[in-house]
């Protein structure tokens, strides 16, 4: 049964998910240390409504519609799924950020967001590194430093990677003390998940991580969980989430205002340029899984 919600003068059918493709994965839908224990959480994942939380003794549990799901702890979320994301899903979670495991790393919920977009165009935001001057002025570009100079992008392992991605940044992280060129490197394991990884600025040798893990609440609204894996021994907690949340709330009103909502697959629909060659393989690599969830078939 869909549900008919009207608002703002749009009409939006928040339909159950049918697709295979993404029943069968892990979604994130909740920071584990944002739980209050034997408490009881609603959301909603795919069109289905979720009751989750921690027990007293710390096991989770989530359920949709009274049927209980799977659970796992990765990462610091609770993840889980209305399918079956065993055997043979070679996009399921686990997918491994090595680098969260070293010791020296802070990995933290650098916020959760609900957005009036679909996953696959917060996703395609994400990959843009042509709206830094422009939408996060001073911060991840300014003007006249607008150039997307020529990048990588490939396929391996049934991942997206782009690599060899350089803009400059006026301040790169929350512990910039100064503009510098910053190299990005891409990754999408997931159809809904994407991360980066840029040079340390006080280590180039090595690389802070950013993600976010996208909680399609429904084919047009989502909660996006953002996830910092970084080497920063100065900034707070409080320091690295302000930094976030001042990006995310430039990001949103522009996800907001894309139509339409969902992602047009066929290449024809929305003009490619040369700054979009992460948008366009991904759009080619959603259409290649067979994904029809929140976005327009080509």
């Amino acid at each position: 049964m869909a549900s008919v919600v009207h608002s703002a003068n749009v009409t939006v059918t928040d339909q159950r998910c049918t697709d295979p493709v993404v029943l069968n994965l892990w979604h994130p839908i909740a920071a584990v240390l944002e739980l209050e224990p034997g408490g009881e959480h609603r959301s909603r994942l795919l069109g289905a409504h979720l009751t989750y939380g921690i027990t007293s003794v710390g096991d989770l549990w989530a359920s949709a519609d009274g049927q209980e799901l799977p659970v796992i702890e990765r990462y610091g979320y609770l993840w889980t799924s209305l399918g079956s994301p065993e055997g043979g899903d070679s996009l399921g979670i686990p997918f491994e950020i090595p680098e969260a495991h070293e010791p020296d790393r802070r990995n933290m919920n650098a916020g959760s967001f609900q957005v009036a977009t679909s996953a696959p165009r917060a996703i395609e935001n994400f990959l843009d590194m042509g709206h830094f001057p422009y939408v996060h002025t001073d911060l991840l570009g300014v003007e006249p430093h607008t150039e997307v100079a020529d990048y990588q992008v490939d396929i391996h392992d049934g991942e997206i990677w782009a690599t060899d991605c350089l803009f400059f940044q006026p301040v790169a992280a929350a512990s910039a003390t100064g503009g510098q060129i910053s190299e990005y490197t891409y990754r999408v394991p997931h159809p809904f998940c994407v991360m980066l990884y840029k040079n340390v600025p006080t280590d180039p040798s090595r690389r802070d991580v950013i993600a976010i893990f996208v909680q399609a609440m429904t084919e047009e609204t989502v909660r996006v969980h953002n996830f910092y894996s970084m080497v920063d021994e100065t900034t707070s907690d409080n320091g690295l989430r302000r930094f976030q949340q001042v990006i995310f709330s430039q990001d949103k009103p522009i996800l907001e205002n894309q139509r339409p909502t969902k992602l047009p697959l066929d290449p024809r629909v929305e003009t490619p340029i040369r700054a979009d060659q992460s948008a366009i393989v991904y759009r080619r690599w959603l259409t290649e899984l067979g994904l029809t969830y929140a976005v327009i078939p080509a």
